[in-house]
């Protein structure tokens, strides 16, 4: 049996190697035929796996250095955002954005297009301002905004070489709250969907698209904004997990209470299991003006797809000019799907809530469960002819090459792996 991801849902069939160096890394690179890139292992399907060696980033040094001047900060590969976020903070910076999860590699999150909320927020990748990877001569390159390929290369799949260092833009260290509303009506949220996404810092919408309200609203507000009132919605006298039936104690402070912005932006706890541990998962980010049209649609469908469901979230990210990213030239709201972890059971929902999706212009999450065709992504991502000759360019022998990328970037393989 060889390794799992994170929540079991996948197995990889390549041997994993940890180099404990760049130069290391460099070598192993340079010396195999087919090599990938392994994070913390967060995505979950076959995105990371290869047909020959898996150069898992997890035993370089998390080297994190500010360039206070420049707002800067410069992170190796593997580090996790946890990490990356405490060390920011003891120096008094930030991030302006986090994942809902801080377990997550740097590297790995980037080149995803992973992202948190907020109607103003960008991706993580939109933070980004530098990389360096191991190419496939096994040398390192420095590929920096400003420069033609940076667009290209930042959401990358793994397809363009190993990164291990990444620069963030910073902000100076803050402080927030967090409260969670509870049962807000339907007619509540479709009546004004943009004021409610837009009523925080970040706003998060959970539900399981049965019944007539929504089932919690998370809101994340700066110390100095006062919190909005929701009702008719309930605010939450109690902290409370978006799942039913887990514990509240995995989930970061709520209730009203400021503490430091990586204690309150993600929505769980690094010491603990995030979301359920044993699940699938699917998004899909589609243009805002589209969101409406898309949620009335997914509550008519939410009979064929609710039992097989968690939780499901509704969040919002700003544009950026990435190429591969999810909020590609415009504002997106994201529709986020936690499953039960039933591999068949959710292949056969995805082709009917992607038939309602792909034609509103929604982008599926390169690190999820999807079964969009090679055509119906390209169509999505208006740049991903333009990446693939990026990555011809730069992998002439598709060194980085794996299935995924043969079915997302030239349409071979088209089936789904399990």
């Amino acid at each position: 049996m060889g390794e799992r991801n994170w929540s079991g849902s996948y197995t990889y069939g390549a041997r994993v190697v940890h180099p404990r160096s760049v130069e290391e890394l460099q070598t192993l690179v340079a010396t195999q035929d087919r090599i990938r890139a392994l994070g913390t292992r967060h995505s979950f399907t076959d995105v990371a796996d290869s047909d020959g060696v898996l150069a898992s980033l997890e035993s370089l040094p998390p080297e994190v250095m500010v360039d206070e001047p420049r707002r800067s900060a410069s992170v190796s590969g593997g580090t996790t955002f946890h990490t990356l976020a405490q060390e920011l903070h003891r120096q008094g910076w930030a991030l302006a954005t986090m994942a809902s999860l801080p377990h997550i590699s740097v590297a790995g999150a980037v080149a995803t297009g992973t992202h948190g909320s907020g109607r103003t927020v960008g991706s993580l990748a939109s933070l980004v301002s530098a990389l360096e990877l191991v190419g496939a001569d096994g040398e390192v390159r420095r590929v920096a905004r400003g420069h033609p390929d940076f667009d290209g290369s930042v959401v990358n799949l793994g397809a363009l070489g190993v990164v291990t260092k990444v620069a963030f833009d910073v902000v100076p260290s803050f402080d927030m709250w967090q409260e969670v509303w509870l049962e807000m009506p339907w007619d509540d949220v479709t009546a004004d969907l943009d004021g409610l996404l837009s009523c925080g810092y970040s706003v998060s919408l959970f539900t399981g698209w049965t019944g007539t309200t929504l089932s919690q609203v998370w809101v994340k507000g700066l110390a100095d904004v006062r919190p909005p009132d929701l009702h008719p919605a309930s605010k939450a006298s109690s902290t409370v997990h978006m799942i039913p039936g887990m514990p509240s104690s995995a989930v970061t402070t709520q209730l009203g209470v400021v503490g430091p912005w990586h204690e309150r932006l993600p929505h769980f706890r690094p010491s603990f299991t995030p979301s359920s541990g044993a699940e699938l998962q699917s998004e899909y980010l589609l243009p805002v003006a589209q969101a409406p049209q898309a949620i009335e649609g997914l509550r008519a469908l939410a009979d064929t797809f609710a039992p097989l469901l968690q939780v499901s979230e509704i969040r919002t990210v700003a544009a950026d000019s990435l190429w591969l990213s999810g909020a590609f030239d415009t504002d997106v709201v994201a529709l986020h799907f936690t499953w039960q972890p039933t591999w068949h059971g959710v292949y056969a929902v995805l082709p009917e809530i992607e038939r309602l999706l792909l034609p509103l212009g929604a982008r599926p999450h390169w690190g999820k469960c999807f079964t969009a065709t090679r055509q119906q992504l390209s169509a999505a991502y208006p740049r991903l002819d333009d990446f693939r000759d990026l990555r011809d360019r730069t992998d002439p022998t598709r060194k980085f090459d794996n299935v995924f990328l043969g079915r997302v970037l030239d349409g071979l393989n088209p089936a789904a792996q399990a």
